[in-house]
Parts: C-alpha cells; structure tokens; sequence
C-alpha cells in the first residue's frame, strides 16, 4: 500500500504548481495596487469596491442572466432526449451517445467560427430564406445568438449526466409503479425523475459553470460589444493590463461559483435517500 502512496506525489507537485500557485497569485493581484514591488506590496480593497460601480454589476446580472437561460433551455431538452435514449437497446444507446459526443471532440471555438457560417447576415440561413422569398432575419450579435451557441456546446453535458443517472436506475421499483396500477405519467413523476435528479444536478452544475464565465462565445457570436463576465475578465488581463481588478473580478466569480454549487448540491439526494422518496410516495 505503501508503494501506491508514492504514485500520488506526482499528482501532488502538478495540483500544487497549477492550481495552488496561481491561485494564490490571483488572491494576491486582488487584495494589492497595481505597481506594487515585490518586497512592497500595498493591500487595498478598491480593486472589490471598483466592480460595484453599477456598469460592472450590470455586466454580472447580464452573465447570470444568460447562463441561467442556458441551463434552463439544456434540462428541456437534455432530459427528453436522455430519456428516450435510455429507451433504447443497449447497443443503440452506445451508437447515439457516441454520435452526441463526438462534436465534442472538436474545439470549441472551431465549432462556434462554424455557427457564424451559419447565422451571420449573409450566412446559410439568411440566404436559405432569401432563396424561398422570405426577408433575412438578424441574428448574429443578439442574446439569441450567444444563447444559442452556449446550448449548442453545452447540451451534450446535460444529456450525458441524466442518461447515466436514467441507466443506472433500479427498474424493479419502475415495475413496481406499474403493479400497484399507476399510469406512465405518474410513474414518471413519482419514480423515474426523483431517481434521475442527480443526473439533473450534475447537468446543471456542468452547464452553469462554464457558461457563466465563458468568454469565447460572447465574443464571436455576440461582437466585440458585447460583454459578458468572461470577457470582462479577460479584457482586464489581457487588453488593458490590470490584473488587480482582473484578479478581484476571477475571485468574486469564484465565490459566486462555489455558492452555486452548495446550492445545487443542496437539491441532490443520494441514491438511499431518492429510494426512500419513491417507497413513500404512494404511487
């Protein structure tokens, strides 16, 4: 046991060098001024009290706005899409999720330069619809558009997460609805979704995440002026050079992260607990 314990170590110094390091440095950015030496540094809280200012909160509310969208749009059609595949033969169900799974395998900004091919003003659609008579629609740099592109390169977690949760269920219970004579219906809501909520979990938490603080997306399908939280950040570090407030905006971000995920974590039960949901029911 003792040998297997030495493997760790590696895992150790790697976890320490890219994620410990640079997590103190941003911790560091956000409570200094900028132009501080090394063996002078100047601790500050303006770099917190400068996000406040009612642009940057704006910037906030318009990310949660669009990542909430996204997470909610993903579970209404994650959940019928998993849910028919896990109806499937086994065999079937491989074939599909490999199918679902597979545009994941490209990068994602690749896949999102092609929905600008697609959506843009003189894009395949646009010129579709003029072919057929109709007037082009504008959709390119539009909420729309950015949502669209978030549900697209994030539904494949949700779907992936409540498939899981669907196979891995005890179909004897599902059995049982069904002799103690309820219908699809209330066998879906006593028994089939309370069991699967973990999957539901998960898919948000894999969803919400990334598209609160993406910037990839925004940038290319929203324009340049359009800015989300991601962007924000990354215009901080990258374009005008402030890593202090770069790093107190990376750090307010994180928290709200860490609080999203004691919330949804909260809504998950265990298997045991879902079970004893389901024999209580009544169905």
């Amino acid at each position: 046991m003792k040998g297997f314990r030495s493997l760790v170590r590696p895992y150790i110094v790697f976890g320490f060098i890219f994620i410990v390091i640079p997590m103190v440095l941003i911790v560091l950015y956000a409570f200094t001024k900028s132009g501080n030496s090394v063996l002078t540094f100047q601790f500050t809280f303006d770099n917190f009290k400068k996000f406040f200012d009612p642009v940057f909160v704006k910037v906030l509310g318009k990310s949660l706005e669009i990542a909430i969208m996204t997470t909610v749009i993903c579970v209404l059609i994650g959940y019928p899409i998993a849910y028919a595949i896990s109806k499937l033969k086994e065999n079937t169900q491989t074939f599909l999720i490999v199918v679902i799974t597979v545009p994941m395998w490209i990068n994602m900004l690749v896949r999102t330069y092609a929905w600008i091919s697609l959506i843009s003003d003189n894009g395949i659609i646009n010129s579709i619809l003029v072919a057929i008579g109709l007037s082009p629609v504008k959709i390119m740099y539009t909420d729309f558009a950015v949502t669209l592109g978030m549900v697209y390169n994030f539904l494949p977690f949700m779907i992936l997460q409540i498939h899981s949760s669907l196979t891995r269920m005890d179909y004897s219970l599902i059995e049982a609805s069904y002799d103690l004579g309820a219908n699809r219906t209330q066998t879906f809501r006593k028994v089939v979704f309370p069991l699967s909520l973990s999957g539901v979990i998960s898919g948000i938490t894999l969803v919400f995440l990334p598209a609160v603080s993406t910037f990839v997306i925004p940038k290319l399908l929203g324009g340049g002026s359009y800015v989300l939280i991601g962007n924000l950040i990354e215009n901080q570090f990258i374009t005008v050079g402030e890593w202090n407030f770069g790093s107190a905006i990376s750090l307010i971000m994180a928290v709200i992260i860490m609080i999203s995920m004691w919330v949804t974590r909260k809504f998950d039960q265990d298997p045991e607990a879902n079970r004893e949901v389901v024999n209580n029911g009544g169905v």
